[in-house]
């Protein structure tokens, strides 16, 4: 049910679930050469993805809604959350568990009145704008660019020393974006991240289900339990 107040927010089944440690596979269809997309991301998740993003920012709407409903059926079943970026209506049409919203785009409130059902991620770059984030009653964060990366060129790369800060300022389990691999994943959940968000990490490698285990391994190794929390 609602919980009046600053920072009111729906508290959804997806909003209790998220799980931990949480390796979010975020889509580039680029990488899509020899294999379809949606079948790279059933690798990942066969690996140990438990959340997906779809992130294809120029596709049509009906091409998204069929690509989501594709990978839908890759998620199905708990094998892992399904989350459309920006869209909250190909979210809504596919049976998402959720969407993510970039910090320049609809506010949360909007979003949370169209689909109250939904789990709600907002993409943040500050403390500052993860506090308002939380303000506005988002369910979890994900923060970026931590390493230099080629996928994400917009922002220059903070290292994982804001994670700590945010940490220190919001409740709400947030993962880092931006140049995370198995090699230095370790970093990012000591700094408090609930998680990571990776492309080319999973997507690149010859084999992605090889290298989203590798990834969860070196994860786990670090996670500590109870970072994740719906407040």
């Amino acid at each position: 049910q609602p919980h009046g107040g600053r920072g009111a927010r729906m508290i959804t089944p997806a909003a209790t679930v998220l799980p931990h440690p949480t390796l979010c596979l975020v889509t580039d269809r680029s990488y899509a050469t020899t294999r379809s997309l949606a079948t790279l991301v059933a690798a990942a998740v066969l690996g140990g993805a438990n959340v997906v993003q779809l992130r294809e920012k120029d596709m049509a709407g009906g091409d998204l809604l069929t690509l989501a409903t594709d990978i839908r059926e890759s998620t199905a079943g708990g094998k892992a959350l399904f989350i459309v970026n920006d869209r909250v209506d190909v979210a809504l049409a596919a049976g998402a568990d959720g969407v993510q919203l970039g910090e320049d785009g609809m506010p949360v409130e909007a979003a949370r009145r169209i689909a109250p059902q939904l789990l709600i991620g907002r993409s943040v770059h500050s403390v500052d704008g993860a506090r308002e984030a939380e303000a506005q009653g988002a369910d979890f964060l994900v923060v970026g660019t931590i390493f230099p990366t080629g996928s994400k060129t917009d922002y220059e790369p903070t290292g994982p020393g804001i994670l700590e800060r945010i940490a220190e300022s919001v409740g709400l389990p947030f993962l880092a974006i931006g140049g995370v691999t198995s090699e230095n994943v370790s970093k990012v959940m000591a700094a408090g991240a609930a998680g990571a968000a990776v492309i080319s990490a999973i997507l690149g490698a010859l084999d992605p289900r090889a290298a989203a285990a590798e990834l969860k391994r070196a994860m786990a190794a670090v996670a500590r339990p109870g970072v994740v929390s719906s407040r």
